[in-house]
């Protein structure tokens, strides 16, 4: 009840318990939520009665208001890159006023011993800034219930966790004119906001534009942050797929169509990621894809650390961490096919590599490398020499020595041939 009082509504209940009823409304409720924790008289809980009902009088409950539960069962997706420690403030709705468009409403929280001991232990400051790796999340989503929802922002968002305005993504920018700009929908870590103490509880006023027909729910959690490194050894956990599936794959597409009058009678496949244009070390593809081409698992989860979409770099549809898998076959065929970028499968769900000509495969095989550095330090946009220098060391310590000595080979041709064409384009 306590937490619906407006302002005017705060200041009569304080100064009827004989508090100090001056300050800001989220002053005010810490103070009327520490008069209740103190244990307050039953005058005082009558007092508290009185403005609510006052402030809400009874009246019938619509339908809208049954659609609107407090506590919906509404579940957020999963964060491949954050642990669930607790829920510190379950899916609530973000109960809105018909008859205003602009909403605002205030939920508090308060930490335990072990939720602060948690937080403060997990402190790193090793950065340019004050990091935790155990944070307080915030999330909003749609109140849907069918299946786990997205991260969803309200229109015209506004947070303050503790009376402070809580930074939140930028806008992006629109793609066609005349169309309102919009934040990309992610967590917000409020850890540097929250009051890390037992005694006086953490407050969060929230306020949005309503929509008709939508609803919205917001939740809070202590969530333990983890590194790619940590996604890369989960997955290599569930252990490797059987080659068996995907020959399995292979002989389904290349099954000759009766009512086709064209027949496939072979794939041809890359060993390079289509990410970093670099050889395959952990191939990997989601459950979901249709396509036998894989991706490299380690870059691929390196670049949702940064920006999180986990869409598939082959066909676009969404690859969740949760359905990737390392394909056994491609496993086998680039631990026995070293020199070769490209191979051919067979009906019988055999293979062979792809040889072409010497000099083109020369230029193909040492450029690998050098385009994995340009690519690397595009994704990753080192912020300092020394991120810089790593990056470049990391990826040239990862190209095979047959690669080092085809580069140093080919190296006067393509000299040459960049003179010759004089800026022009060439095939190297």
């Amino acid at each position: 009840m306590v937490m619906s009082l407006r302002v005017s509504e705060l200041q009569v209940l304080l100064g009827y318990a004989g508090r100090n009823k001056h300050g800001r409304k989220h002053e005010l409720l810490t103070k009327a939520l520490h008069l209740l924790k103190a244990g307050c008289s039953p005058a005082v809980q009558m007092k508290i009665k009185e403005l609510y009902r006052r402030r809400f009088p009874t009246k019938m409950v619509s339908p809208t208001d049954l659609s609107l539960p407090v506590h919906p069962d509404v579940k957020l997706q999963r964060l491949p890159f954050y642990d669930v420690l607790d829920e510190l403030i379950k899916p609530t709705s973000l109960a809105s006023d018909s008859s205003q468009r602009f909403q605002e409403t205030c939920f508090a929280f308060a930490l335990t011993p072990q939720q602060v001991q948690q937080i403060s232990s997990s402190m790193d400051i090793s950065g340019t800034k004050c990091d935790f790796t155990v944070q307080v999340q915030l999330r909003f989503c749609l109140s849907e219930t069918s299946c786990p929802q997205e991260d969803h922002f309200p229109p015209n968002l506004c947070v303050k966790v503790n009376g402070k305005p809580c930074n939140l993504p930028g806008y992006l920018p629109p793609t066609k004119n005349g169309v309102e700009p919009k934040r990309p929908s992610r967590p917000i870590n409020i850890t540097s906001l929250v009051r890390l103490s037992t005694t006086v509880p953490n407050t969060i006023v929230v306020s949005w534009t309503s929509e008709i027909g939508r609803s919205y729910s917001m939740a809070v959690y202590l969530v333990r942050q983890q590194s790619s490194s940590v996604l890369l050894q989960r997955l290599r956990s569930k252990g490797i797929r059987n080659p068996d599936h995907s020959r399995a794959l292979i002989k389904e597409k290349l099954t000759a169509d009766p009512d086709s009058e064209i027949a496939t009678t072979s794939l041809r496949v890359s060993l390079l990621c289509p990410l970093g244009k670099m050889r395959l070390m952990i191939p990997c593809r989601a459950l979901t894809c249709s396509h036998l081409q894989c991706f490299d698992a380690t870059l691929y989860i390196q670049m949702n650390e940064k920006k999180p979409t986990w869409v598939c770099p082959v066909c676009d549809k969404k690859a969740p961490f949760e359905h990737l898998i390392i394909d056994g076959l491609f496993m086998e065929i680039l631990s026995s096919c070293v020199d070769c970028d490209e191979i051919q499968f067979k009906e019988d769900g055999n293979w062979a590599p792809m040889r072409s000509k010497k000099v083109v495969q020369e230029v193909s095989a040492s450029s690998n490398g050098i385009e994995g550095i340009t690519t690397k330090t595009v994704i990753f946009r080192p912020k300092n020499a020394d991120e810089l220098k790593a990056t470049v060391k990391e990826t040239w310590a990862s190209i095979p020595p047959q690669q080092c000595h085809k580069l140093i080979t080919s190296m006067p041709r393509r000299i040459e041939a960049v003179i010759k064409a004089k800026v022009a384009p060439t095939k190297y």
